[in-house]
């Protein structure tokens, strides 16, 4: 009695479609989505048609090609690495040398007894 197991071979990988990977499916889908409400809406209040297809066929081709773009310059995680440096401190400043002075050659914390009322 033989069984036939397929093994997934793509465990760890990115989710890859087409070129576009791991968070730029995503972003490509929502954008599509939104593309597809902008459409109804546009048809629903009453623009004409012609207007409401090249409108979206525009919006949509600048969609795809900014999504792309994105995806081969940034890779899977360089767009979160890019946006995650903006808060990133430029310096860090401390009103006061308490901290520096409590801290022991070793570079841990010396505990202040005084604090508690602990005695030597």
């Amino acid at each position: 009695m033989a069984s036939i197991y397929h093994i997934n071979k793509g465990i760890n990988k990115p989710i890859e479609f087409k070129g576009l990977k791991a968070q730029y499916v995503t972003y490509l889908a929502i954008g599509l989505v939104v593309l597809l409400l902008v459409f109804a809406i546009m048809y629903i209040v009453g623009v004409n048609l012609f207007v409401c297809i090249v409108a979206i066929v525009v919006a949509g081709t600048a969609l795809f090609m900014s999504v792309f773009r994105l995806s081969h310059k940034y890779g899977q995680y360089g767009l979160l690495k890019k946006l995650s440096k903006r808060y990133i401190p430029r310096a860090i400043k401390f009103k006061s040398r308490k901290l520096f002075l409590a801290l022991r050659k070793d570079g841990s914390l010396r505990q202040e007894r005084r604090k508690y009322g602990e005695s030597n």
